[in-house]
C-alpha cells in the first residue's frame, strides 16, 4: 500500500513538473468557420506535442486586423502565431516583422502549395506565411429559385445577368432577397468586394502616377450599380452585413445569390448547417466584357512574428495546421467536403475530394484566374486584386469602406461618397509622399 502511494506521489510530482515546463504559445485567429473547426481538432496537435500548450485569441475580422497590426508594429509580443492575410505578408516581411518559414519539416511539402497562393505569401522567393485556406470569390446561387424565375445561370455570367436574376428572384413576402453582398465597412469587408467588382467595371484605385481615381466615371458606375441592386434585391440592414452575416442569411434560405469567398461553399453545402444545402449551384464571378472578372485572391495564413520568444514551438504549430496531414484529419472527422480549401494542388487532384466537393473545380478556376500583378483593365502601379499592397491602404481602405457603407445605408448619395473618397485618398497619398 505504501509503495502504491509512493508511486502515485511520484506520478503527481512528474505531472506538476511537466506542467511547469510546458511551453505556452498564443495564437490570434479570426472567427471564421474553418478556424473555429481547427480549435476543436487541436487535441491531435497536443497529443503529438505534449510539451506545448495552446492559448487562443479568437476575434472578428476587423478587430483581429487592428490588434495584430498594433502588436507586430510595436513588437508587443502578445502573439506567437498570427492569422494574417495576403495583404499583410509581403509588406510585413519587407519590414522584417515576420520570420521566414523555410523549414516546416521534412514531410511538409511546401512545393505542393498552389503557386498563385504561395506567390502572394512570399518575398524574394521565401515563404513568410503558411496558407491555412486559400480563396477567390464566385457566385453561389439557389438552383430552385433560378428555375422558378425561368432562368439558367451561365458558368461565366455578366453583371447584367446577375442584376436581372436578382430582381426576378426577390420575393419580399417570403423573406427571400435576390442577392446578398457585403456592406459592412472595412478594407477587408465591403472594400474587398467592391474593389474586385470595380476591377470588372474598368475602375482602379490609382492611375500610373498614384493619382486617386474615385472621381472617374468607372467608379460611379460601380457604386451606383451596387447600391441600386442592393436597394432592389438586397436584405434589410445590408450596410451591417459582412461575410459571416451573409453566410447565415444564405444558410437560412434568405438569399437567391451570394457573391463572396469560395471558402463559403463548404458551409452553404453542408446539410448540418445549411437549410438549402442540396439546392446550391456555383458560377464564376461576373464580368462586364472588359476582360476582368469581379473575383479576388486571398489566403488566411499563419505567420510567426519576429518578436516571439517561442519560435520553434510556433513553427511546429504552423506546420501541423497547414499540412497535408491536417487536411486528412479534417476529412476523417468531418468529411472531405469540409477540409480547408485552396491551398494544396494535391487536394484538387484527390478523387475523394472531387467527388465530395462539387465546388472544387470552380474554386480552383477562380483562384487561378485572379492576377494580382495585373488586377485592372487599365495599367496600375500596384499589386493586389481586392486591395492595394501598400501600408497606407489599411487605413485608407477602411475610411473609404465607411463612406460606401454609409451610402448603402442611405446616409449619403453616391456622388457625395465618391467625392469624399477622392478627397481622403488625395490627402493620404499626398501625406505619404506618393503624390505632390
Amino acid at each position: 500500500m505504501r509503495l502504491h502511494t509512493i508511486i502515485l506521489g511520484l506520478c503527481s510530482a512528474s505531472a506538476i513538473a511537466f506542467g511547469a515546463h510546458a511551453e505556452s504559445i498564443t495564437i490570434a485567429t479570426v472567427n471564421n468557420g474553418d478556424m473555429v473547426r481547427m480549435q476543436k481538432l487541436t487535441d491531435d496537435f497536443t497529443a503529438k506535442n505534449p510539451d506545448i500548450q495552446l492559448q487562443w485569441v479568437t476575434l472578428e475580422e476587423n478587430v483581429l486586423r487592428e490588434r495584430v497590426t498594433t502588436d507586430i508594429a510595436t513588437r508587443g509580443g502578445q502573439y506567437d502565431v498570427m492569422t494574417i492575410g495576403t495583404y499583410e505578408v509581403p509588406i510585413w516581411a519587407k519590414q522584417d516583422w515576420l520570420l521566414p518559414l523555410d523549414n516546416l519539416g521534412d514531410t511538409y511539402d511546401a512545393g505542393d502549395i498552389i503557386p498563385a497562393i504561395a506567390g502572394g505569401l512570399s518575398l524574394d522567393g521565401k515563404l513568410y506565411a503558411a496558407p491555412f485556406y486559400g480563396e477567390s470569390s464566385f457566385v453561389m446561387y439557389r438552383k430552385d429559385l433560378m428555375d422558378k424565375a425561368g432562368l439558367t445561370m451561365p458558368e461565366a455570367p455578366t453583371w447584367e445577368f446577375i442584376a436581372d436574376a436578382a430582381r426576378k428572384m426577390t420575393d419580399r413576402a417570403s423573406d427571400i432577397n435576390g442577392i446578398c453582398l457585403r456592406g459592412k465597412a472595412g478594407w477587408g469587408e465591403n472594400i474587398a468586394f467592391l474593389t474586385a467588382m470595380a476591377n470588372s467595371f474598368g475602375a482602379r484605385w490609382f492611375d500610373e502616377n498614384w493619382q486617386p481615381q474615385f472621381d472617374q466615371p468607372e467608379w460611379k458606375n460601380t457604386l451606383q450599380f451596387y447600391i441600386d441592386l442592393m436597394k432592389d434585391a438586397g436584405p434589410q440592414g445590408a450596410s451591417s452585413n459582412g461575410f459571416n452575416e451573409n453566410l447565415a442569411l444564405f444558410q437560412q434560405g434568405k438569399c437567391g445569390m451570394w457573391i463572396d469567398a469560395t471558402v463559403a461553399a463548404s458551409f452553404v453545402s453542408n446539410p448540418t448547417d445549411s437549410t438549402v444545402a442540396d439546392k446550391v449551384g456555383y458560377a464564376l464571378a461576373p464580368d462586364n466584357g472588359l476582360g476582368k472578372r469581379g473575383n479576388w485572391l486571398w489566403a488566411w495564413s499563419l505567420a510567426i512574428p519576429a518578436g516571439t520568444q517561442k519560435a520553434e514551438a510556433a513553427r511546429k504549430f504552423v506546420a501541423w495546421a497547414t499540412s497535408k496531414a491536417y487536411l486528412e484529419l479534417v476529412a476523417s472527422k468531418e468529411g472531405w467536403a469540409n477540409v480547408p480549401p485552396g491551398t494544396r494542388t494535391s487536394l484538387y487532384e484527390n478523387p475523394e475530394y472531387q467527388q465530395a466537393a462539387p465546388f472544387a473545380r470552380m474554386t480552383l478556376d477562380s483562384i487561378n484566374s485572379a492576377d494580382p500583378t495585373h488586377p485592372t483593365v487599365k495599367p496600375v502601379p500596384y499589386v493586389g486584386v481586392q486591395f492595394v499592397a501598400i501600408p497606407e491602404f489599411q487605413g485608407l481602405g477602411t475610411t473609404v469602406g465607411q463612406l460606401f457603407s454609409a451610402a448603402l445605408a442611405g446616409q449619403s448619395g453616391v456622388d457625395d461618397a465618391l467625392a469624399a473618397a477622392q478627397a481622403a485618398a488625395v490627402r493620404e497619398m499626398t501625406r505619404a509622399g506618393y503624390i505632390k
